[in-house]
């Protein structure tokens, strides 16, 4: 069969020849239809992910949309190495296959799945969003960004501002949902007034911080109070990513003059909290409430799609059989 087939750590995967997987216990061969290229995908391939693969050649791809044996189309997650989900088949738990509903294409079924189900936990789970907060979204113009915006207004959200470096995609964000936008690219002060507009006296009740770096040190400088004032709430800061930087500068005075919590993503949830947040996206995306923009790339020409630099807020799919979808 045809795979993405990953050689040395930090290289760009190629098409070629792989083995063809066969299943174990509680495992499923599923023909794979399409597969989302994600950021985690470059980063276990890069070796920079504390999961990289230790032993090579692997196929990349973490999860994906396919068929069972018995014809039933099913979101995928987890393929057991050396197989991923870039390849005409792969193998996978049976425990982490989810029913895709009919009124979803490939596409959307490959793509939405693991930015959406991760930003229903940020909301959810992590802040714990109640209706009539305010959010501000860190990255909004990136796909998980985008519906994160749409996720806080499904939850009950009275105001959400988008932030974001993609200019094309922050003029959309208010079709999405988003109440103000601010741009990213602009002076560390200019950016640090932006941010104390958009909180207003009333601030941020949740942040989803897809970003961190610079634009979080300009986000947290103008949350800090340069005076003694009374608490009347706490802002609750979901750390969920690092595409603006690894590490940021956290003053002492930040946490002892705001009601600051700084939660991270926390990992895998129970499997109950999984399922229902899958059930959740998959039905709403079914419905249309919720949007994703893709790029449909033939497996063929993974070694070019993986090299491609830029911010298109679109979700790149990798479809390994022709004419399927």
């Amino acid at each position: 069969m045809k795979a993405a087939v990953l050689h040395e750590l930090g290289k760009v995967p190629r098409c070629e020849d792989f083995a063809e997987p066969t299943a174990g216990k509680d495992e499923a061969v599923v023909r794979v239809r399409s597969a989302s290229l994600k950021a985690i995908d470059k980063q276990l391939a890069s070796g920079s992910h504390y999961a990289s693969p230790r032993e090579l050649p692997v196929v990349c791809g973490t999860d994906g949309v396919g068929d069972l044996e018995d014809g039933t189309r099913v979101f995928f997650g987890g393929p057991r190495r050396p197989y991923g989900a870039m390849a005409e088949r792969t193998v996978v738990p049976r425990a982490f296959c989810f029913p895709v509903p009919s009124g979803l294409d490939d596409d959307r079924a490959a793509a939405l799945p693991n930015p959406g189900v991760s930003a229903w936990l940020s909301l959810t789970q992590r802040a714990k969003l109640a209706p009539g907060e305010t959010v501000l979204i860190l990255g909004a113009t990136g796909g998980i960004g985008q519906l994160a915006v749409q996720m806080a207004k499904l939850l009950g959200a009275r105001r959400v501002i988008g932030a974001g470096r993609n200019e094309r995609m922050l003029s959309t964000l208010s079709e999405l949902g988003a109440d103000a936008t601010i741009q990213l690219d602009q002076p560390q002060d200019s950016l640090k007034d932006a941010f104390a507009r958009a909180a207003g006296d009333q601030g941020f009740d949740v942040i989803i911080d897809y970003l961190w770096g610079r634009p979080t040190e300009a986000l947290l400088a103008a949350i800090t109070k340069s005076e003694f004032a009374a608490v009347t709430k706490e802002t609750r800061l979901v750390q969920a990513g690092e595409s603006a930087g690894p590490t940021i500068s956290l003053p002492a005075a930040v946490l002892r003059s705001t009601a600051l919590t700084i939660l991270g993503t926390a990992g895998i949830p129970p499997r109950e909290v999984l399922v229902e947040a899958m059930q959740q996206v998959m039905a709403r995306a079914a419905r249309g409430e919720l949007r994703i923009e893709t790029e449909r790339v033939p497996l063929a020409e993974i070694a070019r799609v993986w090299q491609r630099q830029g911010q298109s807020g679109r979700r790149i799919v990798v479809t390994p059989l022709a004419g399927r979808g």
